[in-house]
């Protein structure tokens, strides 16, 4: 399957607006509807923010040749810690993106799994896998807030394209 390196900056972009409104809508909840055990495997609000923030930084590191050590480190169960350092993540992710080509997202990069094991996948898997992973588990944390009585954010892709439009940027 080909990909285009637009298409790939554009996800990129998109998930990086999805977590940034999640994000917004968390910093308005109370510390028992942020921590809220609704009985998944990510428990809260919170924990699913730090899931995907996670992810997000492993992923970058892997796609940068780096081993990541940890998947998520005890200081990053605090909102202001995600507030600060999620951003970070991001601004990686699009540095490395601009330059990303065509060809360099057919490329396959090679990676071990936080259990030690070797797989290698074409760029483009890694970052719709990225992105897809995001989406879930935004979704479900949109989710807990309808169940708080909260009204979520709207996160599905085709309100990022809408943002877009409205602002008169166009989407890659």
């Amino acid at each position: 399957m080909a990909i285009s390196a637009d298409i790939l900056r554009g996800h990129i972009d998109y998930t990086i607006w999805a977590s940034g409104l999640l994000m917004d809508a968390a910093h308005h909840l109370s510390d028992e509807e942020l921590n809220r055990d609704f009985g998944t495997a990510d428990k809260s609000v919170l924990g699913t923010l730090v899931h995907v923030f996670a992810a997000d930084r492993v992923w970058l590191r892997r796609i940068h040749g780096q081993a990541p050590t940890s998947f998520i480190e005890p200081e990053d169960r605090d909102l202001a810690r995600l507030q600060q350092a999620w951003p970070v993540v991001h601004r990686g992710w699009k540095e490395w993106a601009a330059a990303l080509t065509d060809a360099q997202a057919m490329e396959t990069v090679p990676y071990r799994d936080m259990a030690g094991n070797a797989y290698q996948q074409p760029v483009w898997q890694i970052i719709l896998h990225l992105v897809n992973h995001g989406t879930h588990h935004r979704g479900a944390a949109a989710g807990f807030l309808r169940a708080m009585g909260r009204t979520p954010p709207k996160l599905d892709l085709i309100f990022y394209y809408r943002s877009l439009a409205a602002s008169g940027t166009a989407a890659s």
